[in-house]
């Protein structure tokens, strides 16, 4: 009961490690290859390169195939997974102007949003006038 409590957990921090290394990987491959190039960071063929193996290695488990020292391999893909979201992704965010989303103009009155502190949802607030 209790080791297959255990194999269940394994099993969804496997699943967690792959969607990680897929959203990684997907960021990565739609980001120009110019941005990489002007952050001074790895060349996109090397990141693609090393998240898809990232993902190879996740999906492995998942579907029933166990390698010998498979969890060195994920936890090395895991590093370089959080390398790359948290060295080279903002860096490569920078150099094109972020995304759509809610830095910019997400909503009036945020923080990173168009207009000031005081406006309300149909305007600027003036107190009680």
């Amino acid at each position: 009961m209790l080791l297959s409590g255990f194999g269940f957990v394994l099993f969804l921090i496997g699943l967690f490690l792959l969607v990680f290394g897929v959203v990684a990987l997907v960021i990565a491959s739609t980001t120009r290859e110019d941005a990489y190039r002007a952050t001074g960071k790895r060349t996109k063929k090397f990141w693609v390169g090393i998240l898809s193996a990232v993902v190879a290695v996740n999906v492995l488990p998942i579907i029933g195939i166990s390698l010998p020292l498979m969890t060195m391999l994920q936890i090395a893909g895991l590093v370089g997974t959080i390398v790359f979201m948290v060295d080279v992704r903002p860096a490569t965010r920078a150099i094109t102007g972020g995304g759509v989303g809610r830095g910019r103009g997400w909503r009036r009155g945020r923080p990173g949003g168009g207009g000031s502190g005081s406006d309300g949802p149909y305007g600027p607030y003036n107190g009680r006038r």
